[in-house]
């Protein structure tokens, strides 16, 4: 027994997850990083747009702010939804939101018809991550689930910097317009996700129990906010706000800076903005 066991080499890691499992981690990823393109490309045209529509730069960044706390019922509604049909039709309704979202607001006529569609935006960027990290992690071997789940969360980086090299290279070309119709580009994701991906064998098996048993979930929103579980709601609403309050204050108008006080181009724009992207992606070197 000793002299087989010797002989039996375990496989590296990233050789265990079957071709099913890497098509439904990389719909996630490509769902987060196209998710983090789509926002924080509003970021570096916050002053051009100020300019155009003839507004404080305090009311443009009320736009931001506004997608970010429509996050909180995209998320909501994603996971309900997730519960009970699958992760699958969440996700691709998810990616679809935001890039549409993004596209119509680049035909923006007037700056409250941006605000509506930026803000609606956050809806469908809140829907993304609940339904992306549910599918991908479930369906993935636990040996290396913990590493993995950093690298997706850290991905949210690399969509920065994808729209950070975005503006540096063709807003002298395609303008501020130009950049949030490239916002669509993510929709091609849902072809992939649709004829590629498969719900989790777990979510399936699980739900084909809840109807055996007739135990489908039926758990409403508001009994988080019950006795018993009201703390742990509010602990975690407190951290993550905390999160998001200390980050897009230092982060958001970064850029802004850099055009209106320095007053420089497009391109010594992007390269602080993009070395300053790269602190989203400590979850991915640290593996979570």
């Amino acid at each position: 027994m000793a002299t087989i066991a010797e002989t039996v080499k375990p496989i590296p890691w990233w050789k265990e997850p079957t071709k099913e499992q890497w098509f439904a981690y990389v719909a996630s990823w490509l769902g987060w990083t196209l998710d983090a393109f789509d926002f924080t490309i509003f970021l570096l045209i916050m002053v051009p747009i100020s300019e155009e529509f003839h507004v404080p730069l305090t009311a443009v960044t009320a736009v931001f702010t506004l997608t970010l706390w429509m996050r909180l019922v995209g998320a909501t509604a994603s996971g309900w939804l997730c519960d009970r049909i699958g992760r699958k039709t969440p996700l691709m309704i998810s990616i679809a939101w935001y890039s549409l979202c993004n596209f119509i607001a680049g035909f923006a006529p007037a700056f409250w018809f941006l605000f509506l569609f930026r803000a609606l935006l956050g809806i469908g960027m809140g829907a993304e991550w609940p339904a992306g990290a549910a599918l991908s992690m479930e369906s993935w071997p636990m040996r290396s689930r913990g590493f993995m789940a950093g690298v997706l969360q850290g991905s949210w980086g690399i969509g920065f910097v994808l729209s950070s090299a975005a503006y540096g290279l063709l807003y002298d070309s395609i303008g501020w317009r130009g950049l949030l119709w490239l916002g669509v580009l993510p929709a091609l994701a849902i072809v992939y996700v649709r004829f590629f991906v498969k719900e989790p064998p777990v979510w399936l098996e699980n739900r084909r129990q809840q109807r055996v048993q007739h135990r489908e979930v039926r758990a409403p929103f508001f009994k988080l906010f019950k006795r018993g579980l009201i703390g742990n709601t509010l602990n975690a609403c407190w951290w993550m706000a905390s999160a998001f309050v200390s980050n897009y204050s230092v982060i958001a108008l970064f850029a802004s800076y850099l055009q209106k006080d320095l007053q420089l181009s497009p391109g010594l724009v992007a390269l602080p903005v993009m070395l300053q992207a790269s602190y989203f992606l400590f979850p991915l070197w640290v593996g979570g």
